[in-house]
Parts: structure tokens; sequence; C-alpha cells
């Protein structure tokens, strides 16, 4: 597709708002751990420095994902299909929806709901030049929370939400639970969704993605301080402060810290929070999945895989979903 879209993009504003980001820090500063919402990653430094990560020679999810769906799009597209309105949570920079669009028979609109505004407003400009046709209805919001959809001018015969990267994988299994359970809510009753999922593989692999050399993940996690401290008003010190990802093989996931290297105290909005030196600071899990725990979760959210695709080394599957 290559016609241009003559209407202008309206732009549906659910953002959080400052009071939403300070009560979440303060909650979770408040506590034994101390944490901080991954969801808070992706200011605009963070969407760029996350696009940068999918770039670096450890960081093989991206890379594999996009090689799996360009192999398994037209499959994919022939179960979904025609006329389906693509909801996609989380938009980044749009690569992995471009495939899919392309893919689909007569898609209807796509519905990105993206936290980071200057990410969701790149990926939709470019992907409205490219596919004219699809009426975009681009959504500023959490989407960990229930999103209401915008509706489009023509009918969809479903909705497919497409939740590309092992996105899910980054909430805790009662957080999953809840965001897939909204999910089969959005979809509806004819519905579907397209989810990946890192699969369970050597832990030096998946370790070494999380830990790259070139530092990146390193600057993306301690980037969220940044954020912090230019839009709470917060004194963290950077140098005070160093990433550490973990692979733990009993979990079957990935714990990224961001751990004190001093006894200090960093105030937010006049509040202190005293840092013990070596203290963590847990920002971010990543899940690796069986296929047994994979359909387990989705089936207490009242889902079922119905059909998946992996890569042939089984590093990453696309799963898709229905009602059960």
């Amino acid at each position: 597709m290559n016609s241009v879209s003559a209407d202008p993009v309206e732009l549906t504003d659910l953002h959080p708002s400052r009071d939403d980001l300070l009560g979440d820090v303060l909650a979770g500063l408040s506590g034994t751990p101390k944490r901080l919402p991954s969801k808070y990653f992706y200011d605009r430094r963070g969407s760029e420095l996350f696009e940068e990560i999918t770039r670096q020679p450890e960081y093989y999810l991206t890379r594999v994902e996009l090689a799996l769906l360009e192999a398994e799009c037209t499959h994919i597209a022939a179960v979904v299909g025609p006329r389906a309105h693509v909801v996609e949570y989380g938009s980044g920079s749009g690569r992995k929806t471009r495939l899919l669009l392309d893919a689909l028979q007569d898609p209807v609109a796509y519905t990105p709901v993206e936290i980071s505004r200057s990410a969701l407003v790149g990926s939709v400009e470019r992907l409205d030049r490219e596919f004219g046709p699809v009426q975009m209805l681009p959504v500023l919001g959490d989407f960990t929370q229930p999103v209401p959809l915008p509706e489009p001018e023509r009918e969809a015969r479903r909705v497919l939400v497409f939740f590309p990267g092992s996105t899910l994988g980054n909430l805790t299994h009662t957080e999953s639970v809840r965001l897939l359970t909204a999910m089969r809510e959005t979809m509806g009753p004819r519905g579907a969704a397209l989810i990946g999922i890192d699969l369970q593989k050597s832990p030096v692999l998946i370790e070494a993605a999380y830990n790259d050399a070139a530092g990146v993940t390193a600057a993306f996690t301690l980037n969220l301080l940044v954020r912090l401290n230019r839009e709470l008003g917060a004194n963290f010190d950077l140098d005070a402060f160093r990433h550490r990802a973990v692979y733990l093989p009993e979990t079957g996931r990935i714990e990224t810290f961001i751990d004190s290297q001093r006894a200090q105290t960093v105030t937010v909005q006049g509040k202190a929070f005293e840092f013990a030196a070596g203290e963590a600071m847990q920002v971010e899990y990543s899940h690796k999945y069986t296929d047994e725990g994979f359909s387990a979760l989705a089936a207490r959210a009242g889902l079922a895989v119905v059909q998946g695709w992996n890569d042939p080394k089984d590093w990453f599957g696309l799963r898709l979903l229905q009602p059960a």
C-alpha cells in the first residue's frame, strides 16, 4: 500500500498526568524493597535508547521476532481474516506493525496505545503515509489500564490486539492476568490477540541481552532517574547508582535493578528516601516462557492459545489467543 491519507490523524490523549507519575514513584520508593514502574522508562530519550538496544548484537529479541513475522505473516493473516481493527499495545518504532498491516487483508483501522508521545506520533506519521486506506486512531495512554477504543469509520469484522516484543513478560504474573483479561474485553467475543513471547533458553544468552557490552541498556535504565530529576524535581545522583540485570532460572525471568553505590539520601518533591550502600531498587521483570506456562497464564484470563509460531531455534514465539 502506498496511498497517502488526506485527513489529519486525530490523537486520543489519555496520557498519565504528573500526579500519576508522582504517586507511583512515591509509593514505590516507600516500599520494601524499593521499586520503580518500568512503564516510565519511555520518555523521548528512553524510547530512543530502547530503539538503540534493539540493534545491539546481544539483544536477539527484536531481530528474531522480526524474522519470525516476515516468515509467518501470510499464515497469520489467513488465520486472522479480513477487515481487522488492529490495536497495538506499545507501538514503538512501528517496524513490526508495518509487516503485520502489509500482510493483513483490507485492515480497517490501526490503534496504537503508547505512553511515549514522541514514539507514538513518529510511528503513526510514518505508517499513515504508507498505509493511507487504514484509518489511524492513536491513543496516548497507559495500556496496562483499560483503554476505550476509538470507533473506526468502517466496520471491522474483528479486533486484533497486537502485543509484540515480549512486553507481557515485563509484568508480574498477576499483572499479566489482569492485562490479558482487559485485552479479552477489548477484543470482544470474536476478537483475537497476537502476542510475542520470549522462550526459555540458555541463561547466558538471556542475561547477555540485558547487559550489552556497549552499555546502552544501562543508560536506558538510568535514564529513568534522569526523568524523575527533570519532571519531579528529584535529586538522584547518577554516578551513585548502577544498572544490574540477572537471570533467575528458578523463576524463569530477568530481574533488573538500580543499585545504590553508597549510603545516600534522595529527595522527591521534598520527601526524603534513605538508600543503604548496595541497596537494590527493582525496576523491571522480563519473564521467559514455556508453552505450558504461557497457556496456563492465558487460561487464567479466559483466553486460549489457538495457534503458535516459533523461530527455527525456538528462541522466540508468536501466539494467537482467542476467548476460551
